[in-house]
């Protein structure tokens, strides 16, 4: 395939070319394989039907990577006004004025972001209508190096009190060095409350392992403990959206996992690429658990009382 010329792909009832699909996005080396634009392309019309009702009436941040991985990076929020009017799109205020962002509905806006050289999707805990409610928690585990062993503890044992507040959790590898639990939510509570209880969360099992891990936002705060990360449960913020590719050598990708996966051989937040991750999205991980989602309300009671 030239890195020149245009092909067309069907995604759904639309066709949408790809320009230059030959394009190296991910260079070869290390190891690793070489992937193209077109191979990106194919990758998420794969992966659209597990994909798309994690992206679904979500504004979306796109990281997007004209040259390549090792080029400029550039974050994008706005709609670009050449966007095809098909694709979705939402005003959101901010201060002095709004934003348009993108919204993936359908296979073929994922194929259209991923011919702009959209490497990831970074998405909103909320969805369009109700910006304020978020319906996803997210805890990131930060580790303080590439050594894994800290980010299974750390996730083991959140989990453990995820269980012990009766709230429901999913954990998803992030394509980097941590692992991301997700709590799946009804929608009642507003960001500030939601960002609130995490943080207490976070701090409560800091206050028990205060050895291995910490809440403090600087680095230089941390020494080599593992950050439990809660900012991104805030109004406009984002958190990576499962299955979306990672700008690193050799494609890892954000893959949903069942907590049994967590203790496996070979476990670690880049197990899966851009080569494997549709098999792992094909087990369906997180089956029955993100259509629970729960109210706060009987967890902070919980909490408290944990607390004392």
């Amino acid at each position: 395939m030239t890195d020149a010329g245009t092909r067309s792909v069907r995604a759904g009832r639309r066709t949408v070319e790809v320009r230059r699909p030959g394009k190296v996005l991910f260079p070869a080396g290390d190891g690793h394989p070489e992937y193209t634009k077109g191979d990106l392309v194919d990758y998420y019309r794969s992966v659209a039907p597990f994909m798309l009702p994690h992206l679904r009436g979500r504004p979306l941040m796109l990281e997007r990577h004209p040259d390549g991985v090792a080029g400029p990076r550039f974050m994008q929020k706005n709609t670009p006004e050449n966007y095809p009017d098909w694709i979705t799109r939402v005003e959101v205020p901010k201060e002095g004025g709004t934003v348009c962002h993108t919204v993936c509905d359908d296979s073929a806006t994922l194929v259209h972001l991923a011919g702009q050289a959209c490497v990831t999707l970074h998405r909103w805990l909320s969805r369009t209508g109700r910006l304020d409610r978020p319906d996803r928690l997210v805890f990131d585990l930060d580790p303080p190096g590439d050594d894994f062993a800290p980010v299974r503890e750390a996730a083991g044992l959140l989990g453990g009190l995820l269980d012990e507040l009766r709230l429901p959790s999913a954990l998803m590898t992030t394509g980097s060095r941590g692992l991301h639990v997700v709590v799946p939510l009804n929608g009642q509570q507003d960001a500030d409350e939601v960002r609130r209880f995490a943080r207490d969360v976070a701090d409560t099992l800091a206050a028990g392992h205060p050895d291995r891990l910490t809440t403090a936002a600087r680095k230089k705060d941390r020494g080599d403990r593992l950050y439990l990360d809660v900012q991104r449960n805030a109004y406009a913020q984002t958190a990576v959206a499962p299955f979306s590719v990672r700008a690193r050598p050799g494609a890892p990708v954000a893959v949903p996992v069942t907590w049994d996966q967590l203790g496996t051989p070979g476990f670690g937040p880049r197990r899966w690429t851009l080569a494997d991750a549709v098999d792992q999205a094909r087990t369906n991980p997180w089956a029955g658990v993100l259509n629970r989602g729960r109210s706060l309300a009987p967890a902070r009671r919980r909490l408290d009382a944990l607390r004392g």
